[in-house]
């Protein structure tokens, strides 16, 4: 396996970033379930994906990984542009959005409207009995479904916590 990847339980296990998203869980607009009636805009097989995306970057974007904190070259990269949605180049998050925290992810204010798709994580070893009740709100692309990261309160601040991995950035032209 590619270096510097590890678990979203390892990841919500280890920091106290994880706690801080149980006042919230309750307030997500859940998104249809990958599987029942809701279509994406890019539907691929995984070896279409795996065409597109490395290894390490499928773990993150398609499986709902969490890469480790600073490991993204965008974690504490401030210039002015636009953040797209690595899996399929939908502008998810601008510049004029970053929340500055030094915790080694990518932290927004908010996503470019009706782009980024929440999501009950009842994967998370927040999620009791996987009812919901004290899970992680998760953020999803909603052209292609890949999982950008969660929202979450870090430092008294709700945030869009969001793997660097997930994202392709573009700089302003200025």
């Amino acid at each position: 396996m590619t270096p510097k990847h590890q678990t979203r339980r390892a990841f919500l296990g280890s920091t106290a970033l994880a706690g801080a998203a149980l006042p919230f869980a309750g307030t997500a607009l859940a998104r249809p379930d990958r599987t029942g009636d809701f279509v994406y805009e890019i539907q691929r097989t995984k070896e279409e994906w795996l065409e597109t995306l490395s290894e390490y970057e499928y773990a993150i974007l398609r499986d709902a990984g969490t890469e480790w904190a600073k490991s993204s070259d965008l974690w504490d990269d401030y210039r002015a542009g636009e953040f797209h949605c690595k899996g399929c180049d939908l502008h998810v998050y601008s510049s004029e959005w970053r929340v500055e925290l030094n915790k080694g992810y990518v932290f927004f204010s908010q996503s470019t409207p009706t782009h980024v798709l929440m999501d009950i994580d009842r994967g998370s070893p927040y999620s009791m009995s996987g009812t919901g009740e004290g899970a992680m709100i998760e953020a999803h692309c909603r052209r292609c479904g890949s999982h950008l990261g969660h929202i979450l309160t870090v430092d008294g601040i709700l945030v869009h916590c969001i793997n660097g991995t997930s994202l392709k950035f573009e700089p302003s032209a200025t």
